[in-house]
């Protein structure tokens, strides 16, 4: 090959490499700014749904509905107001519709509303996930938050047993959870014992169980101790009475 043509052919190559090198580095360039990009995290407008509860579910009950958008496409709906647990973390309960159409009935499908467990959304990356909450039982339990602490009265698989259940986002282990006697299984919904009371200044979460001694707990970072009850002026009086009668 003659010395120019050679020259020629060189310098198309060296071309050819540099334009490969450029389309490189503006797709990376692109890649980083699409992945630090902040996601679209929305809620949509609330719309009333009924919920069908009961031994023959022929009770309606009244559900509030959002649908949830993650960069103007639907990922889930959800219900009830949500909880900020950081800047970029929040969570919120989560709703599902059900088929209802037994396997020899036709037509199109039946829709009925149902209650779940609680999502994870991160606002940065745009991921929704599922929280792992042990013995959380949708239909029983009302979840009550408290920085990225959630504190419910959890229900054991076979609806015999109650438990003061707390857990922290991230952890895979509760970090309480305390058998608070037996489960009523009643027809209403949430009525096995409110939503747990949270305090500051130490962090504590009170449960009252139905027709149950209501019991708190103080956090101490990853770990949970028992609190000792609230000394009642009264009743300490009306027991110094007591002890007064049964001495004389």
């Amino acid at each position: 090959m003659p010395p120019i043509a050679r020259c020629v052919l060189l310098a198309r190559k060296a071309r050819l490499v540099s334009v490969k090198r450029i389309v490189l580095l503006f797709s990376l360039s692109a890649a980083a700014v699409a992945a630090s990009k902040p996601h679209s995290i929305f809620f949509g407008h609330a719309m009333t749904v009924k919920w069908f509860t009961g031994e023959k579910e022929d009770q309606g009950r009244e559900l509030k509905i959002r649908p949830l958008y993650v960069d103007s496409k639907l990922r889930e709906f959800t219900m009830g107001e949500e909880h900020q647990v950081t800047d970029r973390l929040l969570v919120v309960r989560r709703a599902y519709r059900i088929n209802d159409v037994l396997p020899e009935e036709s037509g199109p499908p039946r829709w009925k509303w149902q209650r779940d467990g609680w999502l994870l959304i991160d606002k940065q990356s745009g991921h929704v996930s599922s929280l792992k909450l042990p013995e959380f039982d949708p239909f029983y339990s009302a979840a009550s938050w408290y920085r990225d602490y959630v504190a419910y009265c959890g229900v054991s698989p076979d609806a015999e047993k109650l438990y003061a259940v707390v857990t922290q986002i991230g952890s895979k282990k509760p970090l309480v959870r305390r058998e608070l006697g037996a489960a009523h299984a009643g027809e209403q919904p949430d009525s096995e014992c409110p939503p747990p009371e949270w305090q500051r200044q130490p962090p504590r979460v009170t449960f009252h169980p139905q027709g149950g001694t209501a019991v708190s707990f103080e956090v101490h970072g990853a770990v949970l101790e028992i609190a000792a009850p609230e000394e009642n002026p009264a009743e300490e009086e009306l027991s110094a009475l007591e002890r007064t009668f049964k001495s004389s």
